[in-house]
């Protein structure tokens, strides 16, 4: 149930004398009636782009739990984004017990959120983004992918919902991930007629295996106050491993450093004063990238879904990149304003911005267009499939109670010795007591290759499917790291060692209190299969099956591996 904004001012007073700490002065301001003083963001400068990541077709408000284990390594360990709690409130100087700090971490996640209420929503959004643009005549709207699936709706309409939500928010620029799963042919019609003459696709490292040519626009031009503004596309570069090649037979991905700096090179020959990346690649590869690639500007990334407060500044050998990650599910907005004289950037200001759906006031026609999206749906949606007692969430690098429902499901419903659930970042979260809805078990399924399998695998071959992930995601080299987090494990228990390199790292594999045999054959569950024509029941029935048939979901017992390695990591809490 929503609340009205006398609602949730006296809830804000009931928080705040229970012990709930509030920042005093955006309390006030609430209470006249006004958000200007949380959302008061000064004009700066002639040059200002906005930009939004990973919304995951959420256009309604939602509940989103930060993570608790975000772990760095190496020369990562102890810096952006690799902090969580309150090291990250230490790092970037947010008061504890705020609405920052509630939308920064996981620190007193249910209690904050009940006070603070959900976040999000397009039509939230909407007015946030109208009322920068009012201050900043001229800017952008940049939108990072991962836009067109991670809903009910998304799947069910292939995209088109997101399509039309991007253009009414009024995205100017996109690049993309996820929505390569809707196919090529998909992606292309939307680009030849939705987003024609109104919104640019770009995507500088995608182009034709046969003769190399691109597939999108590698940049766009474009004129703020005068000033000529290149915004670089980059999808994310391992979208054919990651997810059904079969879906984009034709195209080739990859990183493309060198080709990177020609097309910003070609940028500046051509006039271009401010050059930005919008980026798909996670924060650890624009890090990388920023100190390879020169005359870059700004990198404004998205991925990994990571909520970082203020850009990290990048030398490289012929100046500095600023680095920046806009979080997930409509969640922020990040606001980047340059001040460009004599054709050179004299300064910057970088606001990433919370979206909390109480304090503004959504959008009349988004809105509108919101609920005529989902009409023909609602009572689907809406379906109560069970009640959970305790809060699910999905984000964290080795499990989320949501995933760890899935888990079970899995291995009840496939009778299965174990199983294993990708590691994706996107899903929403529910508070204790909450019913479990359909909507809310497409928020974490909602994919074009949701088919589940039962599969007999060695423990040699379990092994090695874990060590291959953990690589993917703790490998020294951010460029040979693919983003999400580790697969989820049901049924396996298992110490992780992070000193150790490729195949030494998952060790001590015991099932039902013994010893992982890796010759013998094991039942072991699964889904999203990346390989064309599996045949299986759709994760997202299954899953409603299983909660119809329960009706009462206790708190989860996560399946976590005994780590090693990472005492005193500040992105552990």
């Amino acid at each position: 149930m929503s609340m009205n904004r006398r609602e949730f001012l006296q809830l804000l007073a009931i928080a705040s004398a229970s012990g709930l700490a509030l920042n005093s002065k955006t309390t006030l301001a609430a209470k006249q009636g006004s958000t200007d003083s949380f959302y008061d963001l000064p004009a700066y400068g002639n040059v200002s782009i906005m930009h939004m990541t990973d919304c995951h077709a959420q256009l309604k408000p939602i509940y989103f739990r930060e993570p608790d284990v975000n772990i760095g390594l190496g020369s990562m360990k102890g810096k952006a984004p690799h902090l969580v709690g309150e090291q990250l409130l230490k790092q970037f100087n947010v008061r504890p017990n705020t609405m920052e700090a509630h939308a920064f971490t996981y620190l007193n996640f249910e209690k904050a959120a009940k006070t603070y209420g959900k976040v999000g929503g397009f039509a939230h959004l909407s007015t946030l983004v109208k009322q920068v643009r009012a201050s900043r005549p001229g800017s952008l709207l940049l939108d990072g992918g991962d836009t067109w699936q991670g809903s009910a709706t998304a799947l069910w309409t292939n995209g088109q919902d997101m399509v039309d939500a991007c253009k009414l928010l009024g995205v100017d620029v996109m690049t993309g991930h996820w929505e390569f799963t809707l196919g090529a042919e998909r992606v292309k019609e939307v680009i030849e007629n939705d987003f024609k003459g109104k919104l640019d696709f770009v995507a500088q490292n995608v182009k034709t295996t046969d003769f190399g040519d691109q597939v999108f626009q590698p940049y766009v031009m474009k004129q703020i106050n005068g000033i000529p503004v290149a915004i670089v596309g980059q999808a994310f570069p391992y979208t054919p491993i990651a997810n059904p090649r079969h879906m984009v037979p034709d195209w080739s991905f990859g990183i493309q450093d060198e080709n990177m700096q020609k097309v910003v090179d070609e940028a500046r020959a051509k006039g271009a004063q401010v050059v930005i990346v919008i980026s798909h690649n996670g924060m650890d590869v624009d890090l990388k990238m920023a100190s390879r690639v020169t005359g870059i500007d700004a990198i404004m990334g998205g991925h990994t879904h990571d909520g970082v407060p203020a850009p990290s500044i990048i030398k490289n050998r012929t100046g500095q990149t600023l680095v920046t990650n806009a979080g997930s599910n409509g969640k922020f907005l990040g606001v980047l304003d340059f001040d460009v004289k004599g054709g050179k950037i004299a300064g910057f200001k970088y606001k990433l911005l919370p979206v909390f759906s109480n304090l503004i006031a959504p959008d009349a026609e988004m809105n509108k267009l919101i609920d005529s999206i989902r009409a023909p749906y609602e009572k689907q949606l809406a379906e109560k499939l069970a009640i959970t007692e305790g809060t699910l969430y999905r984000r964290g690098n080795f499990n989320g109670t949501f995933d760890q429902l899935i888990l079970d499901a899995l291995m009840e419903v496939k009778g299965a010795d174990a199983a294993f659930s990708p590691g994706f970042r996107w899903g929403t979260s529910l508070l204790p007591g909450e019913a479990i809805t359909l909507e809310h078990v497409m928020d974490q399924t909602a994919i074009t290759y949701p088919q589940t399998t039962v599969t007999e695998m060695t423990g040699d071959t379990i092994k090695t499917i874990m060590e291959d992930v953990c690589d993917n995601l703790f490998n020294a080299d951010p460029y040979k790291q693919q983003g999400g987090d580790m697969v989820r494990v049901g049924g396996i228990q298992y110490t992780c060692d992070l000193t150790k390199g490729f195949g030494k790292r998952i060790n001590n594999m015991m099932l039902n209190g013994k010893a992982l045999d890796p010759n013998k054959k094991y039942k072991v569950a699964g889904w999203a299969p990346v390989g064309e024509g599996v045949v299986g029941e759709p994760i997202f029935d299954l899953v409603s099956g299983y909660l119809r048939s329960k009706k009462v979901i206790t708190p989860r017992k996560l399946n976590m591996p005994k780590l090693i390695g990472v005492k005193g990591n500040p992105g552990i809490a």
